[in-house]
């Protein structure tokens, strides 16, 4: 296991919070994230950016009333993951809400890749000749579609929310928070939250049209289920603002208000609506829609969001999770190939646990011509959490080349390192694009071993020993009197995600027994005992604890030192307390 380290928090803002009624634990885990009083924890619709702070925003939202006024044919042209679909839907049930001609289309990525490009534009005019293309979740980086588009006599409008290149497409009009001489100041908003700020924009100005007069005005609020969603799945950062829109969109889910696509991902997944949790939408629900855009399409993801019949909802619903366990199975069979080819060409040193420790290599470059190109980007993803290097993997794409996925870690912005690469050596990245976390390229595959020496000695180049070494912070110890059923009820119903972490708790338990379940998780049973002499009978052992560890099958010794998360498990109506085991080590005796 890594190390850990607790997180310090000020004794001051602890106190004050707790003055306040707030629990000690989640005082304790506020502080550590930069809370100083209970005002910065309000979610408050009141405390929403103002939408006018974007730029271009209410121009647009002009253009777009002109548009409605005119009856002028729309496209939404989408991204084929979760931020994407759901922005796509909120754009389709927003603008059809204010009397909008307009639909979609969803690039197919084995086919077109992302984003709006030539080929897209092209199929987009020929099948549904549209006045004005909206990009939603894309189209920043769209130079070549967008002029595409406008010679084929399209408008373009983007709504995007991924960082600029060198060079901005020649739309119409861009609204993105991290386009140049833009001071939102939420800049991580999700391509979902952008659109639905449009929403907004637009209903602001329809109703200084007076459109309003003689109908009820639309509720927007009724799209936040969707924005909560994609803003979860897509791994933003969750600062105040996007807490605020992640809150009130579950608060319609628990409250039984979500559209039927929502209330379906939840049955299929077997979720309760009135406990749902980002945690819920983030890893039960994202993958569920993530999965029709990895293999097949997902225009069947947005069907689910879109339509209004709840049998229609569910069939497609089901449709989704099948392709989901597809997927899993998919990506079961890459892990197993990739660890051949890690066995093969990578120095390692293995740990107690049974992880393993890259020595003297920086990252990982990985292609195995049988892999799935839609999942590349999950395999990427594991393998950068087990051996804590920047990851890309690739797999075969057409016309000799590969489509490559990446993952980083903190200190490598990988769509830096890559913009460095392709000035270094021009012509050896056809395309790329993405952001500090996470990013795709394709190449040449015959240029695929000249890649991975360019990015190690990149990686090399840009990563001190420091950053290497996999440090995880954790929210420290737990009593016994606070390890309940309630503090892990007010856990979840809390709002947690990226920058602004679930809180883990790190403890020395002794095993008093484990079970292999699903053929693939370990069932387990925790004392936190202050005895580590391997002594487990009743009179020395603590309280017992469910515990869970996914994906490992290991045999555990008798006392770990364990990384957790408190988890409410929900079973035949029963609710019970859990712990989810993310990482372990061997205690000392």
């Amino acid at each position: 296991m890594p190390n850990t380290i607790s997180r310090g928090f000020p004794p001051s803002a602890f106190d004050t919070l707790t003055s306040y009624g707030i629990h000690p634990v989640l005082a304790r885990v506020y502080a550590a994230r930069g809370i100083e009083e209970p005002g910065q924890l309000e979610v408050d619709w009141s405390r929403l950016v103002p939408f006018g702070r974007l730029k271009n925003i209410c121009q647009m939202a002009r253009f777009i009333a002109d548009a409605i006024a005119a009856r002028k044919r729309m496209l939404i042209v989408a991204d084929y993951d979760s931020d994407g679909a759901t922005a796509c839907a909120v754009g389709i049930r927003g603008l059809r809400k204010f009397g909008a001609i307009v639909d979609y289309l969803v690039p197919d990525r084995f086919e077109y890749g992302y984003g709006l490009t030539p080929e897209i534009v092209r199929l987009a005019s020929a099948v549904n000749r549209p006045d004005i293309l909206i990009t939603v979740d894309n189209g920043i980086a769209s130079v070549e579609g967008v002029a595409e588009a406008r010679w084929l006599g399209m408008e373009v409008l983007v709504t995007d929310h991924h960082l600029p290149g060198d060079e901005l497409p020649d739309a119409a009009l861009i609204v993105n928070p991290n386009q140049p001489g833009c001071d939102f100041p939420s800049k991580h908003l999700a391509g979902v939250g952008v659109i639905f700020y449009l929403m907004l924009a637009l209903r602001a100005e329809l109703r200084a049209r007076a459109a309003f007069a003689s109908e009820k005005e639309p509720n927007l609020a009724e799209l936040l289920d969707l924005v909560a969603l994609g803003t979860v799945a897509d791994v933003v950062r969750l600062d105040n603002n996007n807490r605020i829109l992640v809150h009130y969109g579950l608060r319609r889910i628990r409250g039984g208000r979500a559209c039927p696509g929502i209330n379906a991902l939840l049955q299929v997944a077997q979720r309760d609506f009135s406990r749902a949790s980002a945690y819920d939408l983030g890893f039960a629900l994202g993958p569920r829609l993530n999965a029709a855009g990895r293999l097949e399409n997902m225009s069947l993801g947005i069907d689910c969001l879109v339509t209004d019949d709840e049998s229609d909802a569910l069939e497609i619903a089901h449709q989704l999770d099948s392709l989901n366990r597809k997927r899993q199975e998919i990506e079961a069979n890459m892990h197993d190939s990739a660890r051949v080819l890690l066995g093969d060409e990578l120095p390692v040193g293995h740990l107690a646990d049974g992880e393993i420790q890259p020595r003297n290599i920086h990252s990982l470059s990985l292609f195995d011509p049988g892999w799935h190109q839609g999942v590349i980007g999950i395999l990427a993803s594991r393998i950068k959490d087990k051996y804590y290097r920047p990851v890309i993997a690739f797999a075969p794409g057409s016309n000799g080349e590969i489509k490559g996925s990446g993952r980083s870690i903190p200190g490598f912005h990988l769509r830096d390192a890559l913009d460095l690469i392709s000035k270094r050596y021009p012509g050896l990245l056809l395309k790329f694009g993405g952001h500090a976390a996470a990013a795709g390229l394709t190449l040449h595959a015959r240029d695929f071993e000249k890649f991975r020496d360019v990015f190690e000695q990149t990686a090399q180049g840009l990563l001190a020993p420091a950053d290497l070494k996999h440090v995880i912070e954790t929210d420290g110890d737990l009593d016994e009197s606070e390890l309940n059923l309630e503090l892990a009820v007010q856990l979840t119903q809390q709002v947690w995600g990226q920058g602004f972490a679930q809180p883990t708790f790190s403890t020395c338990f002794c095993v008093v027994d484990q079970r292999v379940v699903g053929k693939r998780h370990l069932k387990l049973k925790l004392s936190k005992s202050s005895n580590k002499t391997g002594d487990h009978t009743s009179e020395k052992r603590g309280r017992l604890y469910d515990a869970i560890l996914f994906s490992s099958t290991i045999t555990l010794p008798e006392v770990i030192h364990a990384v957790y998360r408190l988890q409410v498990n929900e079973f035949n109506g029963n609710s019970t307390l859990q712990f989810i085991v993310d990482h372990w080590s061997q205690a000392d005796a």
